[in-house]
């Protein structure tokens, strides 16, 4: 495996690697993001994610949205999914995801939240009722 060495600074003489071959360029997130940090709006991990559009190369998307185009277009997948496919942080999937949100590019299901959900004991309640019949 050939490595590329990173320029290297006057007083240290060993070559730094930052990146070869097989891993391909390292790519801070903070780039892939554009600097930002905060999506709008906020993605839940286990929202759902589809994709709504084919992948083509007019499609004016990095390589990254790209690929979460790709995966979730097959079928609905979590953001914690998603951020796992692609081996990219959690908050990188959150922004870039926000941005396919705002282009019309995905539909998110999101979860109902906690405090909408029935009662434990009204859901109790119901299944004594099934089991009666």
């Amino acid at each position: 495996m050939s490595q590329q060495p990173h320029p290297q600074s006057p007083s240290d003489p060993s070559p730094a690697r930052w990146y070869d071959d097989a891993a391909g360029p390292m790519v801070r997130p903070y780039t892939m993001t554009g600097g930002r940090t905060r999506p709008e709006p906020e993605f839940d991990l286990i929202a759902l994610v589809v994709g709504d559009v084919d992948v083509t190369p007019e499609l004016p998307v990095g390589p990254e949205q790209a690929a979460l185009l790709r995966l979730c277009r097959a079928n609905a997948l979590s953001v914690a999914e998603l951020a796992a496919e692609t081996d990219l942080p959690v908050g990188v999937v959150r922004v870039l995801l926000g941005d396919l949100l705002d282009a019309e590019y995905i539909r998110v299901s999101r979860p109902v939240p906690p405090a909408l959900l029935p009662d434990e004991h009204i859901l109790q309640e119901v299944i004594d009722g099934l089991r009666a019949l």
